[in-house]
């Protein structure tokens, strides 16, 4: 296909979810916030009449006794609760049944999902299957869970992924790996809770991941072509708090305060992407993640500052306003010296919270099969410029150890 036969696809295809989202329903968004707010969620759920909750989560963080922890106010509410710890990295559609079984089994009201990106994730999917018999990769696309989930709430113990404020999960193949994005109105969790004392033990080296995963919906929602609602104002917002904040957080994991602003920047970023999508940052990282199980925050640290140099032309305007934002330039220096200056403060805050450039995970001889799925991924983002093979190609070598 060639190169102008591409662009105009994809201008068609932006121009045609602009029309769709406008007769789709609007996302309800409610948050409780700071230290204790899991039990105020967990009030919520007792007091709207709840009494039988599927905790959704991974192993180690219950085993940490995190959960317990999170949910200990539906236990004192007296609800009757079962729980599914089954979900892993880049959770599967086996995953999705497996917790779906137990659900039934349990006969679930709801869904409390506990953890990070993939618990919410690996939720959202169950949520949508106790509903529905379809088979879920079905849904695989923009918009096409249609009907009714479970009611589905979220205590994120990440800073990052943002899922907790979109209406979007990503789940995996187990056998070719490859990732499928799903989304749908209904998807979306009818209420969280941002709570920062279930933070305080996370590891630098998360902290960090999943800080820069935040940094990449912020950025990418505000260099976006499609500028909707308050996709603006959020990505702003959620930018500079994660440059105030993140590296307070990775160098002391007790320091609340961070920890409370990361969350806030996460569930900001979340709803700026729920807005106009993610972009070629994450076109590229959903690969090296289905590839090579690289942790979804690292991977779109490794490829966030090269993705930015490849549009840099293309969304210059926006990159300055960001350098400006975070402190990185100053007025009156030409749109390009700030577009650039901010490139290099997010290779800055990068080093500083202590995160690689390079992956000895990703080889050469994969580059073609990755730059074939990330080409053909980001056609479905409202991107400054659409990936390109040469450029692509030379993105996977600069991360290549």
């Amino acid at each position: 296909m060639s190169s102008f036969v591409r662009k105009l696809k994809h201008k068609l295809y932006i121009g045609l979810m602009k029309v769709i989202v406008i007769l789709a329903p609007g996302a309800n968004y409610m948050a409780f916030t700071g230290k204790g707010s899991s039990q105020q969620l967990c009030r919520h759920i007792a007091r709207i009449g709840l009494r039988k909750v599927l905790v959704v989560t991974d192993k180690p963080l219950r085993d940490l006794g995190l959960v317990d922890q999170a949910v200990a106010g539906l236990v004192e509410a007296g609800l009757d609760l079962e729980f599914f710890d089954g979900v892993q990295p880049d959770p599967t559609y086996d995953q999705v049944a497996a917790g779906l079984k137990v659900l039934k089994a349990h006969g679930s009201e709801a869904i409390l999902a506990v953890g990070g990106g993939s618990s919410i994730d690996a939720a959202k999917i169950i949520a949508a299957r106790a509903t529905s018999d379809e088979d879920p990769k079905n849904w695989v696309g923009m918009g096409k869970v249609r009907h009714d989930a479970l009611p589905l709430f979220a205590i994120p113990t990440t800073s990052g992924t943002g899922s907790e404020a979109t209406m979007g999960a990503v789940i995996s193949d187990s056998i070719s790996h490859e990732k499928g994005i799903i989304s749908g109105a209904s998807l979306g969790p009818t209420a969280v809770a941002l709570d920062p004392e279930l933070l305080a033990g996370l590891p630098k080296p998360i902290t960090a991941a999943t800080g820069m995963d935040a940094l990449t919906h912020g950025i990418e929602a505000y260099i976006s072509v499609w500028n909707r609602g308050t996709s603006l104002e959020h990505s702003q917002a959620a930018i500079k708090l994660i440059f105030e904040h993140l590296q307070r957080a990775c160098e002391d994991g007790s320091d609340l305060e961070a920890r409370e602003a990361m969350s806030i920047a996460a569930y900001y970023a979340g709803i700026a992407i729920n807005q106009v999508n993610v972009g070629n940052v994450h076109a590229i990282a959903h690969q090296l993640g289905g590839k090579y199980g690289i942790p979804h925050g690292l991977a779109n640290s490794l490829v966030l500052p090269q993705v930015l140099e490849f549009c840099i032309e293309e969304a210059q305007p926006r990159l300055a306003e960001l350098a400006l934002l975070v402190g990185a330039g100053q007025a009156g220096e030409s749109e390009a010296q700030l577009a650039r200056s901010f490139i290099q403060a997010v290779r800055d805050l990068r080093q500083a919270v202590g995160l690689p450039e390079t992956s000895d995970k990703v080889k050469a001889e994969d580059y073609d099969y990755l730059c074939d799925l990330a080409m053909k991924e980001c056609e479905g983002y409202a991107v400054p410029r659409l990936l390109e093979r040469d450029s692509t190609m030379k993105i996977l070598a600069s991360i290549t150890e």
